[in-house]
């Protein structure tokens, strides 16, 4: 019973953890593209696009997503 309750706790955490990462995702690129659209000039002299930044932090969120869908999975199957 206690175990279940802490597996249950920690699924709860990972899916604060996943609701997190996701809106600050959404939240950093919706920003992004509002100052890229405002700002056009300050990116022209830059080498690199203005999405890059939206790339990395993308890739890190479905790095983050894929660890704690693979826990939860785990959790899932000792739950049962």
């Amino acid at each position: 019973m206690f175990k279940q309750n802490r597996l249950k706790r920690l699924n709860q955490i990972l899916n604060m953890i996943i609701g997190s990462f996701l809106g600050v995702f959404i939240g950093h690129s919706l920003y992004r593209f509002w100052h890229y659209k405002t700002h056009r000039g300050l990116y022209d002299w830059q080498s690199a696009p203005w999405y890059s930044s939206i790339l990395v932090y993308g890739g890190v969120t479905v790095v983050v997503l894929l660890v704690a869908v693979v826990i939860k999975c785990i959790i899932r199957k000792r739950i049962k």
